[in-house]
């Protein structure tokens, strides 16, 4: 993984005291909160419902288990025993207490980590496939991409102040989206030049986002070279930073503006200004690109055999609890012999992406003893142990299920991503936690949860749509009516390859139905499906919604 050069290390200690004497000076009353905010939301921190919130980033959600160790203990000493791993591949503290959010910064510089641009209106996080690296299916590891993306953005002098924030997503896998790169500011796709084989570069999608105005990302340019990708992309931004709407932030994102201007003009405007910077400093070199690509080698892995008659062997295992796990939360390897570990973040009745800090350390350990020592964040809240030898996948699931941290579901409807919502955000019309906890506790059988098979279940608390509810395959939104709780049922999005929008199917429910309602969904389904082959996504659009309304109306 990448490691700091003495510059980095210099930024993230830097940054760290200069917020320290902010800190000191609103707590003094120098600054007042309007005066402090800026500064806050540029170090991660944002003002929620009840206390401080501290965003820290965790760039293609790549972890050291030293970084993981640490966050475990800052959640252990200075909030309240626990994180939250967020679908932008980050870290949420919900109670850090101000005074001592610069010693929180001090600890993650040491680590090799900040919360630089974790928040405010520049370009966030940049995220990627959470299998980067070991998928069988990948073209090219899209971390290298998303490193060089991350320094050229971090600090870019003509990008800290966008008309609003900016989000960009990297996958190397040529047809399985798992960066969810259409629902992005930016998305990014390697791809093989169509004019000469054998090379790569990039497809470059624009105009993706959801909220309250969700579209699906248009292509803007088929193909840029590998040596231009941070040209067009400076090209991109500078278009949307000059045209972006600033009288209006629910108007402001990219997606708005391609809109607006349609995406044979926005592509033509994007052409002329790089036009205008291709041939400039920004031209990436292969000596450039070699010594980042560099940090990103392979581990010494162990010369084996294949492994993938043992691992279907497994999923038949006599001891249920294993073989379950084994089918829904291993993975193939791109590596012989080795297998790709899911670790759930959605035990039943607990709240979706929450690791306590043990259960972090503990992980940890887990990928020093069983792997290389790291642990990637997946966008959809849970964690990943990438290099984990076959053999021993049973050892792992023993580990895991003394940590409540082998539920056997994902994929499936109980891994469910949920915002904070009403019990955090002061932006959320509704809670999402308790939702998510009540459908994760009716679903108790297991055989019928496997036999639903591959469904997403996303809940947001509010239009801002944190929870990602437009493109899970169900789902639901929480909104306000004269003060109760009610919540939006969707059907047939996807935030994948074939990524769609969904749609509304009635009115709003209270929340005493909601759970009822998605029962009624899951089991149209299960009446009406072909074949257990036929995808919960695929009956939904073959079926169409109205079938839905008359069962849900009874």
């Amino acid at each position: 993984m990448y490691r700091y050069d003495e510059y980095d290390q210099t930024i993230v200690e830097e940054r760290a005291a200069q917020f320290r004497d902010q800190v000191a000076r609103r707590l003094s009353g120098e600054l007042s909160e309007e005066a402090f905010k800026p500064l806050r939301l540029q170090n991660g921190l944002y003002m929620q419902l009840h206390a401080y919130m501290l965003r820290v980033a965790i760039p293609y959600g790549l972890l050291s288990t030293v970084q993981l160790r640490k966050l475990a203990e800052i959640a252990r000493v200075y909030d309240r025993g626990y994180g939250h791993f967020s679908t932008r591949q980050n870290i949420q503290y919900n109670w850090p207490r101000l005074h001592d959010v610069p010693d929180i910064l001090d600890e993650l510089a040491s680590v090799e980590m900040h919360a630089i641009q974790s928040s405010g209106n520049c370009i966030r996080n940049t995220t990627s496939d959470h299998l980067a690296g070991v998928a069988r299916d990948e073209l090219e590891d899209p971390r290298v991409y998303c490193e060089l993306i991350r320094q050229w953005s971090t600090f870019h002098p003509e990008f800290a102040f966008l008309p609003r924030k900016f989000k960009v997503a990297v996958t190397g896998a040529p047809t399985a989206d798992r960066a969810a790169v259409r629902v992005h500011d930016i998305g990014v796709r390697i791809v093989e030049d169509p004019e000469r084989p054998g090379r790569t570069g990039c497809q470059i999608l624009v105009g993706g986002g959801l909220g309250r105005t969700p579209r699906i990302a248009e292509l803007c340019r088929e193909f840029v070279a590998r040596e231009d990708l941070l040209s067009y992309l400076e090209a991109v931004l500078r278009v949307y930073n000059r045209h972006g709407r600033r009288d209006n932030k629910y108007k402001a994102r990219i997606k708005i503006l391609v809109g607006a201007l349609g995406i044979e003009e926005f592509r033509r405007q994007v052409e002329a200004e790089w036009a205008l910077i291709r041939d400039g400093v920004m031209k990436l070199t292969q000596a450039e690109y070699d010594r980042v690509a560099a940090y990103f080698s392979p581990p010494a892995y162990r010369a084996l055999e294949s492994s993938d008659g043992y691992v279907a062997g497994l999923r038949l295992s006599p001891d249920r609890a294993l073989g379950r796990w084994v089918a829904s939360n291993v993975l193939p390897h791109r590596q012989r012999g080795y297998s790709i570990v899911m670790v759930s973040l959605k035990p039943r009745g607990r709240p979706p992406g929450d690791a306590t800090a043990e259960q972090m350390e503990a992980i940890a350990d887990i990928a020093d003893e069983f792997g290389f020592g790291q642990v990637v964040v997946s966008h959809d809240q849970n964690l990943v142990l990438p290099d984990i030898e076959s053999a021993r996948l049973h050892e792992v699931h023993a580990r895991l299920a003394a940590l409540e941290l082998a539920e056997p579901n994902v994929g499936r409807v109980t891994d469910i991503i949920a915002c904070p919502g009403l019990d955090y955000c002061n932006l959320a019309n509704a809670r999402s936690i308790p939702v998510a906890t009540r459908i994760s506790e009716h679903i108790e059988d297991l055989d019928y949860l496997h036999d639903l098979g591959e469904i997403s279940l996303n809940i947001s608390g509010c239009i801002n749509a944190c929870g990602h509810h437009h493109v899970g395959n169900i789902g639901i939104l929480g909104i306000d009516k004269q003060g109760e709780e009610f919540y939006q049922l969707m059907l047939g999005g996807s935030s994948g390859d074939d990524a769609s929008l969904g749609k509304i199917v009635g009115p709003a429910l209270p929340s005493a139905e909601i759970v009822t309602a998605i029962d009624t969904v899951l089991r149209t389904y299960l009446d009406g499906r072909e074949s257990p082959e036929e995808r919960f996504i695929d009956y939904v659009r073959r079926i169409g919604l109205d079938h839905f309304k008359e069962r849900l109306n009874g």
